[in-house]
């Protein structure tokens, strides 16, 4: 009997998981076309959340509308029997088709998801991927057979802004046309079929509502049901032994070429692609395991294409995050520098250099793709961090000369003062920012007219990065030639910064009605940058303290558990978790400053320790990325399942901790 087609491409890491787990609904995998537009399922292919479709960027990155919610999928065999190959929740706990009752397991290629299935002798395989800008999803199913089987497929049909859902029968007409047939509401879904050697039937499309419940929505407190339009399309009878047969979805109104003639020379280039995403961060970072393989495939679901302005942007996270200043400067290292991708570091940083206002990058751009927001007092700053990084990684002087100009315009904003209140203090050289109802930096939740955390003054992390900023300005200036500009008030600053300590740790904020001691990851981070000031018993106590009331196996903690106003449980509603965001929920990506600051002190063994819990957490929620949050007590994954920060700040701890493991291993 034939068996299934090997792999197109040797993966660098493969991961299993068994029926059981592949079972697991909170099991989600991702898939990206580099455009904003995406693909979100569990592994096994369950719908799980309004997001869970094929949704095309109609303005890329942003502006994303969703098509197919899932395949539908069939196997008769010779006698008649059938047997459903999807699955669909229809209420908690309930679902509609036995796809998951003969699954034997899901493998990763790559992070490609390959779902297995067998059914009285019949073996199916089905692969998913994403070409590359192209708006479009593909489905590759393998049958080995003794006898003729019938595959049936179509699709569970929406047409809707992503974040939404259908309340009534999506209004769609279904256009037959042999092996492509189009479906037609607001915007066109394009579904084609193929399969050399096998005869294909077009049917008589007879679409019926189909009710999908989003588990993941309903634990959100958002509307977990909608009403999709289910159509079986077309009948592929394949001969004894088996055959091949793809699937192949585009969402025709988002103007890139969504024509796929051969699927499966598609997928062969995307493995191939895949593959030397890996080699290029083995090359570049000298540390060849499967976690700088598996994360930098990941990162490269981040990493987008603007339309307007054009040039690389990342998106913060999926599924639900446009693409955002302050985390695409902070995930630039790890998704560019360290996997070797400088051509694209380097049009992020322009990406963001061209659309400064007022010293000040975006925030984040709109959904809508009109505009963008520009509250925040951190983004800037991080942007002349990761020019720097670069400059260092790559010696392009060039490009460093180019950048200086706008740099330098950007410190000279926040010299002077922009927008929101940010301008420096002419008593201490620090930086002032904040104003009622506006939230600026990283902790940035705000429900109605409430800043849950204002931090308005001077918050620590933010002086940790004005004076790295005016330091990156001092060193590329020394680097190209040229006369710092700002040496003056970088001395001042320094010295000013002292007035954090207060004689135990540093304060989290200093504000207009005094000091705030909150004990917060801000410390660490400040002190992770290469200019704050501080004294090896000043960096001994904040470890100490990030250690007994921050540290858990996957993160730190927003606020210290022994703080009145700590919360330890981020769930349910929007206001609920807004509430919980800063003022508990662990977050992953500050551990990288941490790990920053264990490694200056030579304390190798401990932060590869305080990494243990997120390189296994890998496979765990996003398979292959890292989570947004946790909750602050049961460790449980919230918020984004697939976060950009995350993931790079990850990959970047762990490729520094590794190497510094290996300068302190005495050679043989």
């Amino acid at each position: 009997m034939p068996s299934l087609t090997p792999p197109a491409s040797l993966p660098a890491c493969t991961h299993t998981f068994g029926p059981g787990q592949a079972r697991d609904p909170d099991l989600e995998v991702l898939l990206t076309d580099g455009l904003g537009g995406f693909s979100l399922s569990s592994v096994a292919g369950v719908p799980t959340r309004c997001y869970s479709a094929l949704n095309v960027s109609e303005r890329p990155p942003v502006e994303r509308f969703a098509h197919l919610v899932a395949p539908l999928e069939v196997l008769t065999l010779p006698d008649g029997q059938e047997r459903t190959l999807h699955a669909l929740e229809i209420g908690p706990g309930t679902f509609e088709g036995g796809g998951l009752e003969v699954l034997t397991g899901v493998t990763l290629r790559d992070l490609l998801p390959e779902r297995e299935q067998f059914w009285r002798g019949v073996q199916v395989r089905r692969r998913a991927f994403m070409p590359r800008g192209s708006g479009t999803v593909a489905y590759l199913y393998d049958v080995v057979s003794r006898e003729a089987v019938t595959l049936t497929l179509g699709g569970f049909l929406v047409d809707r802004d992503m974040h939404a859902v259908h309340s009534g029968v999506p209004r769609l007409s279904v256009e037959r046309g042999g092996r492509s047939v189009r479906v037609q509401g607001e915007r066109t879904t394009r579904l084609t079929v193929h399969a050399p050697g096998a005869a294909i039937d077009a049917l008589e499309v007879q679409a019926y509502p189909q009710r999908v419940h989003y588990r993941h929505d309903a634990a959100r407190g958002e509307t977990p049901d909608e009403l999709t339009l289910g159509a079986a399309l077309w009948q592929v009878h394949l001969p004894p032994g088996g055959g091949r047969v793809a699937l192949v979805a585009s969402g025709q109104n988002s103007g890139q070429d969504t024509d796929l003639p051969d699927p499966w020379a598609a997928y062969a280039q995307e493995s191939a692609r895949r593959r030397a995403l890996v080699e290029a961060a083995w090359h570049e970072t000298g540390v060849q395991d499967d976690v700088v393989a598996t994360l930098a495939v990941a990162a490269d679901a981040y990493l987008v294409r603007r339309a307007q302005p054009g040039g690389v942007s990342v998106i913060a996270g999926y599924p639900w995050f446009a693409d955002w200043g302050r985390d695409a400067m902070i995930a630039l290292t790890g998704l560019t520098l360290l996997t070797g991708r400088h051509a694209e570091a380097r049009e992020l940083l322009r990406t963001f250099l061209h659309t400064l206002r007022g010293g000040l990058t975006p925030n984040h751009f709109h959904e809508n793709g009109e505009g963008a927001g520009y509250n925040t007092v951190d983004g800037a700053l991080w942007l002349a961090v990761a020019l720097e990084r670069y400059v260092g990684a790559t010696g392009d002087l060039t490009f460093a000369r180019e950048a200086l100009p706008r740099l330098r315009e950007l410190l000279h904003w926040h010299v002077q003062g922009t927008e929101h209140g940010i301008r420096v203090d002419e008593r201490d050289g620090l930086l002032l920012a904040g104003e009622a109802g506006v939230q600026l930096t990283w902790m940035d939740v705000k429900i109605g007219d409430w800043v849950v955390t204002p931090r308005h003054g001077k918050p620590v992390e933010v002086q940790g990065l004005w004076l790295a900023a005016l330091g990156a300005e001092a060193r590329i200036a020394q680097v190209l030639g040229e006369t710092p500009a700002t040496l003056n008030i970088q001395a001042r600053a320094r010295e000013g910064f002292g007035a954090f300590w207060n004689g135990q740790a540093f304060a989290d904020t200093l504000g207009p009605d005094g000091r705030d001691d909150s004990v917060r990851p801000n410390a660490v981070i400040a002190l992770a940058l290469p200019d704050t000031p501080a004294t090896p018993a000043q960096v001994d106590a904040t470890l100490a303290q990030v250690e007994t009331e921050l540290l858990t196996p996957l993160g730190l903690h927003t606020l210290s558990p022994l703080d009145t106003r700590y919360r330890g449980d981020y769930g349910g509603t929007q206001v609920q978790r807004d509430a919980t965001y800063h003022q508990g929920t662990v977050w992953p990506w500050p551990l990288g400053s941490y790990v920053d600051v264990l490694l200056a002190q030579g304390q190798v063994q401990r932060a590869r320790g305080a990494l243990r819990g997120l390189t296994g957490h890998l496979f765990e929620a996003g398979v292959g990325h890292v989570s947004e949050v946790f909750s602050g007590e049961s460790l449980r994954p919230g918020g984004c399942p697939f976060q950009a920060w995350s993931v790079a700040e990850l990959l970047r701890a762990h490729v520094l901790t590794t190497l510094a493991g290996r300068a302190g291993t005495p050679r043989p």
